[in-house]
């Protein structure tokens, strides 16, 4: 894998000498698109709305990961000097998220705890590039978490021995995934894991094993379409349009993830450039892949939190008991909270970020 980093020129730096130090290797800056009265597209609350000089800062950019150019931001703590050396942590975004929603609210919160942090859209998703659009498959995702390792190893005041991985939702199991082989990071952390290859097979909660073979043949059938020049099929195409009566009633007696979830991408936090369908052709690597496997190769320290009614709790509680490469392990719960609810309701929120304090702290 190559990383090729263009020109640099970050947002209102502190230091006046910053330029005398800058790299050879370096970052072309990214203008986001606003959003919702903020300047950097933020939607989480407490954003950042303007870089000011010995405050945490957010600086936009992008950088070129197997030909796919990746938009990402990177989060600096108060009083950053690049000419000085911090500990670093990669955030991964949910499955259908984006770098503003809440991989971006923990990478700042990080940031303010004086870490050098990076919130990056998946390839294919968000503000990334790559078609077709919305492509969801584990290598590429995976390969994503490797390349925010790549640029924080050269980002200017990034301590390369001390890096460390958070991935949240269906991010947090390609984090886990990342962290088999990443061995330039020390310590890895997820919230609210999802198991993306689990789910895409059998089904959320298991609901949906006897008919794995259908949807395989369905996903291949997308795929040949594709080949024959056809439109790109995705998981909701063919989806029947709900009245809001019938949306109710779905809602009513779907599992917490979906009916939180619902709230969460689809009015409280929502962005443009999120939304929750993938390839149907995603499914045929999808669902012969599982974030749980040869989780033994994982040999660094390993928190794991999730909300004690999550519905989706058991994906983690699997992933860890199977870390037994690892004595350094915890399965941290937070009392009382739902999936999507450790995303953004404050009082999770300022636990988990405690708790994610006291970890990176003793182990970057």
């Amino acid at each position: 894998m190559k990383l090729i980093l263009i020109s640099l020129m970050l947002l209102l730096m502190c230091s006046p000498a910053f330029a005398d130090m800058m790299p050879v290797k370096s970052f072309s800056p990214r203008t986001p698109e606003p959003y919702k009265g903020n300047p950097f597209g933020l939607v989480y609350a407490d954003a950042i709305t303007e870089n000011v000089p010995g405050k945490v800062n957010i600086h936009p950019i992008t950088y070129e990961l197997n030909g796919i150019t990746i938009a990402a931001n990177v989060y600096t703590p108060a009083g950053y000097d690049p000419a000085k050396k911090y500990p670093a942590v990669t955030v991964a975004h949910p499955n259908g998220g984006v770098k503003e929603q809440v991989s971006g609210l923990f990478a700042q919160k990080l940031a303010e705890l004086g870490y050098i942090t990076v919130a990056a859209d998946a390839a294919y998703q968000g503000g990334s590039g790559g078609l077709p659009r919305h492509t969801d498959i584990p290598f590429f995702r995976t390969e994503d978490i490797h390349g925010m390792v790549d640029l924080l190893t050269v980002y200017p005041g990034v301590d390369a021995g001390r890096i460390g991985m958070l991935g949240i939702c269906g991010g947090g199991g390609y984090t886990l995934n990342a962290a088999k082989s990443e061995k330039r990071v020390k310590a890895v952390a997820t919230l609210s894991m999802f198991n993306t290859g689990r789910v895409r097979r059998e089904g959320y909660m298991s609901t949906q094993i006897r008919d794995i073979q259908e949807r395989l043949a369905q996903s291949a059938n997308a795929r040949a379409e594709a080949v024959r020049g056809g439109d790109t099929v995705y998981s909701d195409t063919n989806a029947p349009k709900m009245t809001d009566e019938q949306m109710k009633a779905y809602l009513a007696a779907a599992p917490d993830l979906y009916r939180d979830g619902y709230e969460y991408y689809g009015v409280t936090h929502t962005h443009p450039n999120s939304n929750g369908h993938y390839t149907l052709s995603s499914l045929m690597e999808l669902m012969t892949w599982d974030a749980a496997d040869n989780m033994k190769l994982i040999n660094v320290p390993l928190l794991m939190m999730g909300g004690s009614i999550s519905d989706s709790l058991y994906m983690s509680e699997d992933a860890i008991d199977k870390a037994t490469g690892t004595n350094d392990k915890e399965l941290f719960i937070i009392k009382g909270a739902t999936h999507i609810k450790t995303y953004y309701v404050p009082e999770y929120v300022e636990q988990e970020v405690n708790k994610l304090k006291e970890f990176f702290g003793r182990t970057l």
